[in-house]
């Protein structure tokens, strides 16, 4: 991409009500960005979804002598930038429509052949919760994914600094530019992100400090993962937001589950409950539902434990009259949908989540990808 390219792509990035998908659909349209903003207005405006409201920033002159300041800024911090339609440009990011249309990169970030997840969740992180994350990480390091959070306090630095220790990639995703580290404290862990990943963001040095870039940022760590896993949460928080946006993404999601007295797991236990997670009681939960495998092994991955072969039904285990209608069924039809199952059975959606989850606590089902469930 030229400095020419790049600054007519900064321009567009940075018009007030023009968001990524509007972007990306001017740019289809018109060729390229420097295409867009040389446009007349009456043919931007003939484009289908585009009024006057959302273009009357397009014309500000300003908008080129910022992104030439930006330009600036980008060469003398060795900024790597990735455009939409680059072949760096994060591939499971390339999927998604809000994506940015510019992605800005510090660090020694390559993520080409590995296994990407996200891992977040509340700041209040608690103990067992820290535990819990650092034990996830160090059972997945043999598969060598790419640890994804949001480098805040809490659940975000304890993933990052567990990947560090077990030398794993990991890539912090920042609700400012790259001129600016938040929280401060984090300052010190930077150097070792960077050299063993990096930082993204899509915000530019002159970007506000804002409490809702937070929310804008979550887009991020989800669109660059395969899986989110939710480790903490209260009944509102962050973290929530970044598992309904992977949810939207249709990529996988997972929650660890809690007592029902914790505040820190109500977000969690709510997820799994209205169907929106898997429940992640044990660390090979993640490379069984993700179909990962180690390098030379052919065996079939179950839950719980990355060397079985397969699980041992359990005996003996006491089955609500519902629960045996729904075994029964799923004895003779081997895996099926949610909704399939609720039709065949003739138990209420509403009901049949809770019925489910249930049996997968006793270790009679699990669920799969795509709202799939089958016998253990």
């Amino acid at each position: 991409m030229t400095d020419q390219q790049l600054i007519y792509a900064l321009a567009l990035q940075h018009v007030p009500k023009i968001g990524a998908t509007t972007a990306k659909k001017l740019i289809n349209h018109c060729g390229s960005a420097e295409a867009v903003l040389k446009e007349k207005k009456s043919k931007l405006l003939k484009i289908d979804g585009v009024g006057t409201i959302t273009i009357e920033g397009l014309f500000d002159k300003i908008l080129l002598e910022e992104a030439e300041n930006e330009l600036q800024f980008i060469k003398d911090n060795n900024i790597v930038v990735h455009y939409f339609t680059d072949e760096t440009y994060p591939e499971k990011l390339k999927h998604c429509i809000d994506a940015p249309i510019l992605l800005f990169q510090s660090g020694k970030i390559n993520i080409k052949q590995q296994p990407i997840i996200s891992i977040v969740g509340t700041r209040k992180i608690t103990t067992n919760g820290i535990a819990f994350c650092e034990k996830l990480v160090e059972a997945l390091s043999p598969y060598n994914p790419v640890i994804v959070s949001g480098f805040a306090y809490g659940t975000d630095i304890t993933a990052q600094k567990s990947a560090l220790n077990h030398n794993l990639q990991t890539i912090g995703c920042l609700a400012h530019g790259l001129n600016q580290i938040y929280p401060k404290v984090h300052k010190k862990y930077v150097a070792d992100i960077e050299k063993h990943g990096g930082f993204y963001t899509d915000f530019w040095s002159t970007d506000a400090f804002d409490r809702n870039n937070f929310l804008k940022r979550n887009r991020i760590i989800a669109g660059l993962s395969e899986a989110t896993i939710v480790i903490e949460s209260a009944e509102k928080g962050g973290s929530l937001v970044t598992a309904d946006i992977a949810n939207s993404y249709n990529r996988e999601v997972f929650a660890v589950p809690g007592r029902t007295t914790d505040s820190q797991s109500v977000g969690c236990n709510n997820l799994i409950k209205f169907q929106k997670a898997h429940l992640l009681s044990h660390p090979m939960d993640v490379p069984y539902l993700l179909n990962w495998r180690l390098e030379g092994d052919t065996s079939t991955l179950r839950q719980g434990s990355a060397t079985k072969p397969a699980l041992q039904k359990q005996l003996f285990v006491e089955l609500e009259a519902d629960e045996k209608v729904i075994y029964n069924y799923l004895k003779e039809n081997d895996k099926q949908l949610l909704d399939v199952i609720a039709l065949e059975c003739n138990i209420p959606t509403y009901k049949l989540a809770g019925i489910l989850l249930n049996m997968e606590l006793k270790g009679v089902i699990r669920p799969l990808p795509g709202k799939l469930f089958e016998l253990v």
